[in-house]
């Protein structure tokens, strides 16, 4: 019946909020991300700086996408 299918639900609605309380109070053992995340991702940051700068300065690569100056139209042919 809807009387019975409603307490149901409000039974298991408050079990799964036990549940979540239950598990907020617990101790949380810090992992590798939570002890070494921010440092991975410092060096990443830096390593990637790093390697891009040495591509952008000492590998003599022309940047130069934009071809205005150096293509000169042709006569138009009719």
């Amino acid at each position: 019946t809807l009387v019975d299918f409603c307490a149901s639900e409000h039974s298991s609605a408050r079990g799964i909020q036990h549940t979540a309380v239950r598990q907020a109070h617990r101790k949380h053992e810090p992992n590798f991300h939570d002890k070494y995340g921010t440092m991975v991702l410092l060096g990443g940051a830096a390593m990637f700086t790093t390697v891009w700068g040495y591509v952008f300065t000492k590998l003599n690569v022309e940047w130069g996408l934009s071809p205005v100056g150096r293509i000169t139209p042709r006569e138009w042919r009719e």
